[in-house]
């Protein structure tokens, strides 16, 4: 498939899918408590989606069953949200997909849940920050290892963490995946050539120890061989002349999460 090269008139059509979906995150980010359980979670999000006149891209995509990828502690992503309630001290990563008139964004954010230990909340920070350092590099002449590169350097260079090798960043718009691969690790100069005007999706995923995975029994969830705690953060942005226009915000899900006495403020 070759990369989607969009009119501007289409990147704003991403940009109000993206805006739903930051609101979308943003009323779970509200409910995200000790005790609530992911099932309840993911009907907040599939109910303000669908009332909101846009439709969750995740469920039923390959079969998958619930609008949000919910995933806690050693599960990187991919988790299917169950009647568990959770607990203080977990580490909850909402991922979640919309399609508003035909056009699809994702964006995926993670939570400490009250008393989380002080390496875990440290991983948590420089996860967001290798994303905001990944998507600095998305101007249209770069190419996609200069992203993974700087994602790379920050989490396994400068700080002890491992990037997740199988699972990567994606092309997005008129399907929930499109090319080019956008993966989380890399050499400056190497991999896809970034044209202006494609809209991809940067999303480190991240552990506090060891990189490998493994698919659980569900066929779904991606766990940590050494069941050690993931992060995960995502935006959905255009590549232009320069430098990113970021499509998805997390002004919406900061704003929740700061009148969230039980989040902890990354």
């Amino acid at each position: 498939m070759a990369i989607r090269l969009n009119s501007n008139e289409d990147i704003e059509m991403i940009r109000l899918s993206a805006d739903l979906l930051s609101r979308a995150h943003a009323e779970v980010t509200k409910a995200i408590k000790v005790g609530v359980t992911g099932l309840e979670l993911d009907k907040i999000a599939e109910e303000f989606i669908l009332d909101n006149g846009g439709k969750p891209s995740f469920k039923g995509f390959h079969g998958f069953p619930a609008t949000l990828c919910l995933s806690l502690n050693s599960e990187v992503v991919h988790g299917i949200p169950k009647k568990a309630p959770l607990k203080d001290g977990d580490v909850v990563s909402v991922d979640c997909g919309v399609i508003l008139n035909g056009w699809y964004s994702d964006m995926a954010y993670t939570y400490g849940l009250g008393n989380v230990k002080p390496e875990v909340q440290d991983l948590i920070r420089v996860t967001k920050e290798s994303l905001a350092l990944g998507i600095a590099q998305a101007a249209a002449g770069k190419r996609t290892g200069d992203i993974g590169f700087a994602v790379q350097e920050l989490c396994e260079v400068k700080n002890p963490y491992k990037c997740v090798r199988e699972l990567v960043g994606h092309g997005v718009g008129k399907g929930i995946h499109e090319d080019p691969q956008v993966p989380n690790y890399g050499r400056r100069g190497d991999g896809t050539r970034l044209p202006e005007n494609c809209v991809i999706c940067i999303e480190p995923m991240v552990n506090l120890g060891k990189k490998g995975v493994y698919t659980a029994k569900d066929d779904w969830t991606i766990v940590t061989q050494d069941h050690k705690p993931s992060a995960h953060f995502e935006h959905t942005l255009a590549v232009k002349v320069g430098g990113p226009d970021i499509l998805s915000t997390f002004k919406y899900i900061e704003e929740a999460m700061y009148a969230n006495p039980e989040l902890v403020k990354i």
